[in-house]
């Protein structure tokens, strides 16, 4: 059971009701679509009129459209679907080497981006945002309604940001400035969070359900999101997830973003499986080869190729392993580039975490995502559109 904060509480009056049967319809159409009002009323016990009024309001405020269903014989019948035609969100996704800036329609489908290398200077790098974020407004006539970024870094709840370590920003008020310049609410978040966040609202079906998951983000760095009945705890200050520098081990291949070769990330990072290829390629090729790359060679059995990621899958197993007995979460989701390569390294994640877990734990299903090699730009877009399909709080 949730203790109520009494501090926050709010008493539940008929307009709050209505707010929270407001939130269940546009979701039944939003994950269910395209849907009938007749549907809608069976599966949420409302009556017919209520559901009937309420999709009234979400028509009238352009989050849903009626669209045709397929005919039986008779009149083609008439469904609910979420309204897409109008970009609603700008996501940017600020990385350690480039940034994405994109709009999605209401469904979270990225519909047009650009992107420019990541500048050390914040300002420079601010100043590039607010330039495309500018330019993506005035093409979409006013109908953007925020703006979400995603950072690799510690960000609060209130969307500070606190600390980038690649390019020690400390404390910028980005948001701040963006938000001014751009005259729309600004959204923040940890890159992991994001991705979290994205795969809550957007991801696989399978997770639909689930209410306490973990997303690892393997990028230069390694990440953790945490969701929580539902919900991305963030801790205090937004510090939860740090377990990319957890200690798993000592002498590294490369060294962590605090320096250390003791963290997990320095074992199982995109860095460290680079590093490990040119060890293997005896620096043949592995000195000029992305990412990117090395996972194609992999896909087509080239040897130094596989043996470097199914290294990196062994220290990634045991990060997850340690996730697993600490939180026991439903499920684990791996993200980033790194799920191109699954089938090279999904067997030696799972094979690593039966042999280091304890026995008689509940089963932990370790799981790809399916947001694509960005999930932090869909974190970043998420972090607009989930406002429009949250439940309404009353505790």
């Amino acid at each position: 059971m949730r203790r109520i904060d009494l501090k926050k509480a709010n008493v539940a009056r008929s307009n709050t009701i209505r707010d929270i049967n407001r939130q269940i319809v546009l979701n039944y159409v939003r994950e269910r679509g395209p849907i009938s009002r007749a549907e809608i009323a069976h599966e949420t016990a409302l009556q017919r009129s209520t559901v009937s009024l309420i999709v009234e309001q979400l028509r009238v405020d352009g989050l849903i459209e009626e669209v045709s269903g397929e005919s039986t014989g008779g009149r083609p019948p008439i469904l609910l679907s979420l309204r897409t035609a109008n970009a609603v969100a700008i996501g940017v996704d600020v990385g350690t080497t480039r940034t994405i800036v994109a709009t999605s329609d209401l469904a979270g489908a990225v519909l047009e981006e650009e992107q420019f290398e990541t500048h050390p200077n914040a300002r420079k790098t601010t100043k590039e945002i607010i330039d495309r974020a500018r330019r993506l407004i005035r093409r979409n006539n006013g109908t953007i309604e925020g703006i979400g970024i995603s950072l690799p870094g510690l960000v609060d709840p209130k969307g500070k940001e606190l600390f980038v370590p690649t390019f020690q920003w400390r404390n910028l008020p980005i948001a701040e400035e963006i938000s001014a310049a751009t005259g729309l609410p600004v959204t923040m978040d940890n890159d992991a969070n994001a991705a979290a966040h994205a795969e809550l609202w957007f991801g696989r079906p399978e997770i639909h359900e689930v209410r306490d998951f973990i997303l690892v983000l393997v990028e230069d760095g390694v990440g953790t999101g945490i969701v929580f009945d539902g919900q991305v705890y963030r801790g205090e200050n937004g510090a939860a997830g740090e377990f990319g520098h957890m200690t798993i081990g000592q002498g590294a291949p490369v060294p962590c973003a605090s320096g250390s070769r003791e963290c997990w990330e320095a074992f199982a990072s995109q860095r460290s499986a680079l590093a490990r290829y040119q060890t293997l390629s005896r620096g043949a090729n592995g000195a000029n080869t992305n990412f990117a790359e090395l996972v194609e060679q992999a896909l087509r059995s080239e040897g130094a190729a596989r043996a470097a990621l199914k290294e990196t899958a062994y220290y990634l197993g045991i990060g997850i392993a340690n996730l697993i007995r600490g939180l026991a979460p439903e499920a684990v989701i791996v993200g980033g580039p790194i799920v191109r390569a699954w089938p090279v390294i999904s067997a030696d994640i799972r094979t690593t975490v039966e042999a280091t877990i304890c026995r008689g734990l509940p089963t932990t299903r370790i799981i790809a995502s399916t947001l694509g090699p960005e999930p932090t730009l869909m974190g970043a877009l998420s972090l607009v559109l989930a406002s429009k399909f949250a439940s309404i709080s009353v505790t």
